[in-house]
C-alpha cells in the first residue's frame, strides 16, 4: 500500500470529525453560515476531493492488481466515496428531493439523463462510473456495481467498467448490477436479476 493509499483510508474520517466541528458550531452558533458549514462538510469536501483525484489519477476501466507497489486510483476514489456506503441515510435523503440525486451523481462524473427515479434504498459503489438514460426507475434495494475484486495468484485482481443502462430502462427491486453490464433500451428487468460483468440485456 502506497503512501496516497493510507491517506486516503483516513478521509472518511476526516470528513466524521469535519462534520463534528461543523455541527458542534451550528449548535453554539446557528446561522446560514453554519448550515453551510455542515453541507459542505457532508456533500462538499468529499465531491471536490474525488474531482481533484480524478484529475491528478483517473481511474481507468479494465484489470489491474491491488497488492503492487503502484498506486490505485480506483483504491483511491472509492475511500472518498466510503462514508456514502457505510451511511447510506446521507444519500438516501438526496434521493428525497425529486431531481437532486441525478445531479449529485453528475457532480461526481456520472451520465445521468432526464426523468430518473432512484427509490431511496439504493446502494452504488462508483458514482463516476455510471451512464443512465432518460426515463429510468431504479427499483427498491437496488445494487450498481462498476467493480469486482478476485483472489488470484496471491494478489487481488480489479476489475473496473461503467454500468450503462438506456432509455426507458425499469430496474426490478433488489436487482444487482456487475461492472460492464450494458441494458438496451425499453428494457423491463425482472425484480432479484443479477448481472454479471460484461453481461447485456436488450429488450
Amino acid at each position: 500500500m502506497t503512501v496516497l493509499s493510507t491517506v486516503l483510508l483516513f478521509f472518511p474520517t476526516l470528513v466524521l470529525m469535519l462534520t463534528g466541528a461543523a455541527l458542534v458550531y451550528f449548535a453554539y452558533s446557528p446561522s446560514i453560515f453554519s448550515i453551510l458549514s455542515v453541507l459542505l462538510s457532508i456533500y462538499g469536501l468529499p465531491v471536490l476531493v474525488y474531482r481533484l483525484h480524478q484529475w491528478a489519477y483517473p481511474v481507468q476501466e479494465g484489470i489491474s492488481y491491488l497488492k503492487g507497489k503502484e498506486y490505485s486510483p480506483w483504491w483511491g476514489s472509492h475511500q472518498i466515496q466510503a462514508i456514502y456506503i457505510a451511511i447510506p441515510t446521507l444519500e438516501a435523503i438526496l434521493r428525497l428531493i425529486p431531481g437532486v440525486f441525478s445531479f449529485w451523481l453528475r457532480l461526481w462524473g456520472a451520465k445521468v439523463g432526464r426523468n430518473v427515479y432512484w427509490t431511496p434504498g439504493l446502494e452504488i459503489a462508483d458514482r463516476g462510473l455510471l451512464e443512465i438514460g432518460d426515463r429510468v426507475v431504479i427499483g427498491h434495494r437496488v445494487g450498481l456495481y462498476p467493480h469486482i475484486i478476485k483472489p488470484r495468484k496471491q494478489d487481488l485482481m480489479l476489475y473496473v467498467k461503467k454500468i450503462k443502462i438506456g432509455n426507458d430502462v425499469f430496474v426490478g427491486a433488489g436487482s444487482n448490477l456487475g461492472p460492464g453490464v450494458v441494458i438496451s433500451h425499453h428494457t423491463f428487468l425482472p425484480a432479484a436479476t443479477n448481472l454479471y460483468p460484461n453481461q447485456h440485456v436488450n429488450n
